[in-house]
């Protein structure tokens, strides 16, 4: 498990953080619990549902940019996502994580989602992936 899952401090997004836009402490929420006996959902579905998701700026989906730093799928259907932005003063700070909470909600087999915005350490072009520097020219 990454440092994330088990529940260490990564640096909570919030107003002033780096100059960063307002956003709410604790998270980005969506779902509800699952019924008991209902199959969880699988990482790579969830991997597929994030992968739908596209910062406006930006031709690459969030997951190729290396935004998605973890996701921790508990026996209960529970989801949680640790993820950065391009920047901490990016304009989609206070939309995109609730729009990645929403997608991931959609799947059969989630409860509750939990997107956490963190800035530590810091999103660097060297997190995407091969597929993601080409689309953007950069190898």
């Amino acid at each position: 498990m990454s440092d994330y899952s088990q529940g260490m401090p990564m640096g909570m997004g919030g107003g002033s953080l780096f100059g960063a836009p307002d956003v709410p402490d604790g998270g980005f929420f969506a779902g509800s619990p699952l019924e008991p006996g209902e199959e969880v959902v699988k990482r790579e579905r969830v991997i597929e549902a994030v992968s739908s998701v596209y910062d406006p700026e930006i031709p690459v989906n969030i997951y190729e940019l290396g935004l998605i730093y973890d996701i921790d799928i508990k026996d209960n259907g529970d989801v949680k996502l640790w993820m950065t932005l391009t920047a901490p003063a990016c304009p989609v700070a206070g939309t995109l994580p609730q729009q990645v909470a929403n997608v991931v909600s959609y799947l059969e087999g989630t409860g509750e989602v939990e997107v956490e915005l963190v800035w530590d350490p810091p999103w660097t072009p060297d997190r995407m992936s091969e597929d993601a520097k080409l689309a953007l020219g950069l190898i």
